[in-house]
């Protein structure tokens, strides 16, 4: 089907005597503001980088495997392909006309897009093993923080860790019931291990949505490929993309409840970059109608 794009695409190869509208696209005002967005996406990225590096140094051990390193760093493997299918979508679906899209060009997208999709289904992975981590945690009842000292461990509360010590190991902990997990690196108390079931849970079902927002972007780019703009199918694919974004603005909420401003932030952005995809879909869509419609003038012309 790709090798085929210019003839899928005829909107934009009868604009091809437009400087506008050959090779990269002109940037207008409104994209400036998605530069903007996605500016501010990759300082966010910075940010994830040294939180994952932060958590590492309280969770590493010498014992460690390569996978076990990629679920530390998941977050920042997350972010990094998701920014490449952001940017491959800015290729596909504004920056470049069908002219620019050679079969060279299109099996290096694709398989970009492929390895993209492996390092989001790592994240999956990572996310639900630490679901089992937590389910696997060992209770520790009656006991008490102090007794973990020597063990040179963590107290973990909502993403906060602290490498525990003579001092602190007297005031951290609340109640007597005490939770050991991340493979013995980390301890937490009742009220902070149920915190950590809500981040561990509401992380993996952000990573599922975004999926299933980009499994709808998919189809609508594939629909629009074919010209068409209408139809039950692509009516459907806007509706339920229109419901996930929803979904994610509530996760977005609970990472402001939780105090974590940086992560209701960066979703927020994520949401608006997204939906400046939206906006290069829906520019399409006039391109195709308006291509269609001059084609069927000059038809009727003709005849």
């Amino acid at each position: 089907m790709e090798n085929a794009r210019p003839e899928q695409r005829p909107q934009q190869q009868s604009m091809q005597t437009s400087p506008e509208k050959t090779g990269w696209r002109r940037i207008d005002a409104r994209q400036m503001v998605k530069i903007v967005v996605y500016g501010l996406l990759l300082i966010n990225f910075g940010h994830y980088i040294i939180n994952d590096i932060t958590i590492a140094a309280h969770t590493a051990h010498s014992g460690w495997t390569l996978v076990d390193w990629t679920t530390a760093f998941a977050t920042t493997l997350d972010e990094a392909a998701w920014f490449l299918l952001l940017f491959l979508l800015e290729l596909e679906t504004y920056l470049l006309d069908d002219a620019a899209f050679t079969r060279g060009r299109v099996m290096v997208m694709h398989g970009l897009r492929l390895l993209c999709y492996l390092v989001i289904g790592h994240t999956v992975f990572a996310y639900a093993e630490y679901l089992l981590d937590l389910n696997s945690a060992t209770e520790y009842a009656g006991a008490a923080l102090c007794d973990f000292v020597e063990q040179g461990i963590s107290f973990a509360r909502n993403l906060d860790y602290r490498t525990l010590d003579p001092t602190n190991c007297l005031s951290l902990a609340q109640g007597d019931v005490l939770y050991q997990f991340s493979q013995g690196q980390a301890i937490t108390d009742a009220a902070g291990m149920q915190v950590e079931w809500e981040l561990a849970w509401i992380d993996l079902f952000e990573v599922v949505v975004w999926l299933l927002i980009m499994a709808m972007i998919e189809i609508m780019v594939r629909l629009q490929e074919k010209r068409i703009t209408h139809g039950r199918r692509l009516g459907v694919a806007r509706s339920v993309k229109a419901v996930l974004y929803l979904l994610l603005w509530s996760a977005a909420a609970y990472w402001a409840y939780r105090g974590h401003w940086l992560f209701a932030w960066d979703e927020a952005l994520w949401i608006l970059g997204f939906i400046a995809i939206d906006g290069n879909l829906s520019e399409w869509r006039e391109e195709i109608d308006e291509d269609t419609a001059a084609g069927a003038a000059s038809d009727a012309s003709a005849a």
